[in-house]
Formats: C-alpha cells, sequence, structure tokens
C-alpha cells in the first residue's frame, strides 16, 4: 500500500539517508528536520519505506512554492515524483504554484510537463553556467 503524508521527525533519518543517497553528503538534515519540524515535507511511503518527498514553503512572492523534490534511486521513473507533486498541488494553500529545477535535470523537466506544470521563465547565475528554470501550475 501507498500512500501520501506529511512527514513526522520519526521519518528524518530516512529521508536524511535518501537525501544523502542523491546528493551525496548530509549538508541539507537541518534543512530537513526544519522542513519537517513546520509541516512542510510530504513523503511516499510504501511497505517497503520512504520512495520520495517533497519540501515546499508559502512564501514566494505570496505563492506556495516545492522547493525539493527527490525520489529514492532505486524507485525512480515509478511515478513517485508526479504523485507527491499532484498531491501537494491538490493542498496547496495558493491558486499557482511554483518551482524549478537546473537547465541541465533534464529528467526533472520531464516531471513538471507530465505533472501539467509549465514554463514561466529562468533565473541566471544561481549555479554557474546552469540557469534556474521556473514553472507554476495554476489550480
Amino acid at each position: 500500500m501507498t500512500q501520501l503524508l506529511e512527514a513526522r521527525m520519526e521519518h528524518l533519518d530516512e529521508i536524511c539517508a535518501i537525501d544523502q543517497e542523491v546528493i551525496g553528503d548530509y549538508s541539507r538534515s537541518e534543512y530537513l528536520r526544519t522542513a519537517i519540524n513546520e509541516k512542510r515535507c510530504i513523503i511516499q511511503q510504501t511497505e517497503k519505506g520512504i520512495g520520495g518527498f517533497l519540501i515546499f514553503t508559502n512564501d514566494f512572492f505570496g505563492n506556495c512554492f516545492i522547493s525539493l523534490v527527490i525520489v529514492k534511486p532505486s524507485e525512480r521513473r515509478m511515478g513517485i515524483a508526479t504523485a507527491l507533486l499532484a498531491f501537494y498541488v491538490e493542498m496547496a494553500a495558493t491558486p499557482k504554484i511554483f518551482s524549478s529545477t537546473n537547465q541541465s535535470n533534464t529528467s526533472m523537466h520531464k516531471v513538471f510537463e507530465t505533472a501539467g506544470f509549465i514554463k514561466s521563465g529562468c533565473i541566471e547565475n544561481l549555479d554557474e553556467g546552469d540557469p534556474e528554470i521556473i514553472y507554476v501550475k495554476y489550480k
């Protein structure tokens, strides 16, 4: 059985382990702890454990913003990111939901397009030579 639900502090170690597997270190551990404490983290959980998670904020120019979507490498291409996005869009407090990814992250561009997000602009100079592409979805 698969569930999408709000992360609790008991999930922190598993979430941090997935993040470490993806980015190679534990540098975001405090960021993830804060998001869980502030009830801004959603997980996809099965009997095997957490398959992925999503972090959001509600302060992007007065709109909701999905700041991070991470799927466990062994669970990719199974619709987890798309399910997390859809779940969050339903619960989002604003009619427009924004997110972003680096221009080089082709797999995340496909996820956004599958989930019905549309390109909304770009930000230069965050990562050298790899612009951040902004997406939006209207409820």
